[in-house]
């Protein structure tokens, strides 16, 4: 199983980081603004759409909503927001990238390096990691939720690469470009979903376990609580009791 389906199930046992409201809310106001960029249509602008569907499903206020879109097309004055990326080693070899939101490069990169050091990793050099992880589209369903025969034929008919199953969920994974059109196939049969984004996949794997596997969670924990990462993606692989422990 590829490290990036590991931390994502990691993260929905936890639930420690994503259920902090107020931390998801400022994550989702920033890619709302940087998505506007692209266009204050979600209608011709497949991010933004994707951007304010999370938002709704967070119940956050229209208003909240509509004026993070408006900084982004221009609209009203606010900081100026870019993504940026991380590249650098954890633990026991362990490949990490990280995407961020963030109006202060400066700050940022200085406190996401110490991060790394605390945890005992480091930041690399841009292109040091980025080899090892191929983009995609994943939508993890819960396996309970939907039939294999329904949930495959539904999602290759509309454009996924694979469907796979890791044990508890349903892994659907897409090309970039076909993410929104397979996603809206999903709901439109009214299938619910974990989670479902564009991220980092790892092409390769490193194994870990026991206290090595504890100190890689605890960077990928520190690394996701930071208020300007959006994503982290790891190649470690552990076993299922380190798996268990940390859940």
């Amino acid at each position: 199983m590829s490290g990036h389906s590991k931390w994502h199930s990691i993260k929905h046992k936890k639930g420690a980081i994503d259920a902090k409201r107020g931390k998801m809310f400022s994550r989702l106001i920033k890619e709302l603004t940087v998505a506007a960029r692209g266009g204050g249509d979600p209608a011709g602008n497949a991010r933004l759409r994707k951007a304010m569907d999370d938002a709704k499903a967070m119940n956050m206020p229209k208003d909240t909503m509509m004026n993070a879109v408006k900084r982004g097309t221009g609209e009203i004055a606010g900081a100026a927001i870019e993504d940026i990326t991380y590249e650098g080693y954890g633990p026991s070899g362990v490949a990490v990238f990280i995407e961020a939101q963030t109006d202060n490069r400066t700050r940022t990169v200085a406190e996401i390096r110490h991060i790394f050091s605390k945890n005992g990793g480091n930041l690399g050099e841009n292109g040091s990691v980025s080899w090892m992880f191929q983009k995609v589209g994943m939508i993890l369903i819960e396996r309970d939720a939907v039939e294999e025969d329904r949930i495959m034929e539904l999602a290759i008919e509309a454009g996924a690469e694979d469907v796979s199953d890791d044990g508890e969920s349903w892994e659907v994974v897409t090309a970039p470009e076909d993410f929104n059109t397979v996603l809206d196939a999903i709901k439109a049969a009214g299938i619910s979903t974990l989670s479902s984004e564009v991220v980092m996949r790892p092409t390769n794997s490193v194994q870990v376990s026991g206290a090595a596997a504890q100190q890689v969670l605890r960077l990928m924990e520190a690394l996701e609580d930071h208020d300007d990462v959006a994503n982290v993606a790891a190649n470690f692989d552990m076993p299922d009791e380190d798996m268990q422990a940390a859940g």
